[in-house]
């Protein structure tokens, strides 16, 4: 039996923001989860508008972070929250996260998951001395069908894995738009806000997550070539990578975004012995199924055949298309349970515990620090 509805605080996503929608949908959908407190933007006056659109107590609408988490740890067990959702731009997730853990607070970030690696090391050295949760919003890893094709890997039904390619190519920054008043590729593009990487950093970990993450393999060496073709850009718009895995495959990463026509198309090729898998992001509902001298299989979600953890994180009837807000929504429900089992004094369910951590989080930083390593280097491979 469910204590009760799990209270969450937002840092971010006020006025303009994307992914704070985003972020707030996902949170929403299961019931599991209300929205407490807040403190949207640095703007006070901003961060106020905010509050009152989610319809939030006046008094639980903040003016800093800093003073939310104050304010908000003074409240009885009853009323506080349990945790925040960090929505900001890159550079802020770090500060606000660290509160939040020092003040008991669990915590779901956006990704990348700071701004350096000494900042995540941090924070994974506050989760593990506090036992509190953190969540990183992969959220590609959420999807049903990605969640299938991991089980066929894990039960060994493409034998042992060979290469991974994977790609996501987007082309929305092909000009410079950052020059123009488009908030989302002014803070993208400047490395005070993004970090040490651009495209890479945005997308290419992404990337490299759902590789790892249906694989069940890590990379252990990368040679990278970055490009910038927008003129005067200061970060990659552009990538290349090859992978070297723990267990000898090899595998290709790509990653732009000035692939002119181009949306959102991540995709996955995984190659085995045995057989291949393959899953479109723009066509989440399938997941493509190759046998050596067997016809093509193409698994559809929400059909009974799937594995367990696959139908788990399904929410509608087959034919009915699951998106991005589902997949978000998974990683929230997920961490949830995990708060309630946890409230309960209950121990949690394997299924809870399948969402991307702090340590996920750490190594898509370091990912980030030796692809701009790599890509300087004259000896291009680099141990990661």
């Amino acid at each position: 039996m469910r204590s009760r509805k799990i209270r969450m605080g937002m840092v971010g996503g006020g006025p303009g923001s994307f992914i704070g929608r985003v972020h707030f949908n996902a949170a929403m959908l299961d019931g599991q989860i209300e929205l407490v407190c807040g403190a949207f933007s640095s703007d006070p006056d901003k961060s106020r508008e905010a509050g009152e659109g989610y319809y939030l107590n006046p008094e639980r609408i903040y003016g800093s972070f800093q003073d939310m988490f104050e304010k908000e740890k003074l409240l009885p067990d009853g009323e506080r929250m349990d945790f925040v959702c960090i929505a900001t731009p890159n550079h802020v997730h770090f500060e606000p996260s660290k509160m939040a853990l020092e003040n008991g607070f669990h915590v779901v970030s956006d990704k990348p998951l700071t701004y350096t690696v000494e900042e995540a090391e941090i924070l994974v050295k506050l989760v593990e001395k506090t036992g509190l949760f953190f969540a990183v919003t992969h959220a590609y890893s959420g999807y049903p069908m990605v969640k299938e094709a991991r089980n066929i890997i894990q039960n060994n039904e493409l034998g042992s894995i060979r290469k991974i390619i994977v790609e996501y190519p987007q082309g929305w920054l092909s000009l410079p738009l950052e020059q123009g008043d488009s908030k989302q590729a002014s803070w993208r593009t400047d490395p005070k806000r993004s970090g040490k990487a651009g495209c890479m950093g945005d997308i290419g970990t992404h990337a490299l997550n759902l590789a790892e993450y249906i694989s069940g393999l890590r990379a252990t060496e990368i040679c990278a070539d970055l490009s910038i073709f927008v003129e005067n850009r200061k970060l990659d718009d552009d990538g290349n990578v090859l992978l070297r895995f723990d267990n000898g495959a090899k595998g290709i990463l790509h990653a732009s975004q000035i692939s002119v026509g181009e949306e959102n198309n991540l995709n996955i090729r995984i190659y085995g012995e045995k057989g291949s898998v393959k899953w479109i992001q723009q066509e989440p509902n399938t997941l493509i199924v190759n046998r050596l001298d067997k016809p093509i299989e193409l698994r559809r979600s929400g059909n009974s055949y799937l594995s367990e953890i696959a139908s788990y994180n399904t929410r509608l009837p087959f034919g009915h298309p699951e998106g991005l807000i589902e997949a978000f929504a998974n990683i929230y429900r997920n961490l949830a349970t995990s708060i309630q089992y946890k409230l309960m004094a209950k121990d949690i369910p394997e299924f809870a515990m399948d969402y991307p951590t702090v340590y996920d989080g750490l190594r898509g930083m370091k990912f980030i620090d030796k692809l701009i390593e790599s890509n300087k280097s004259d000896y291009k491979w680099t141990k990661f």
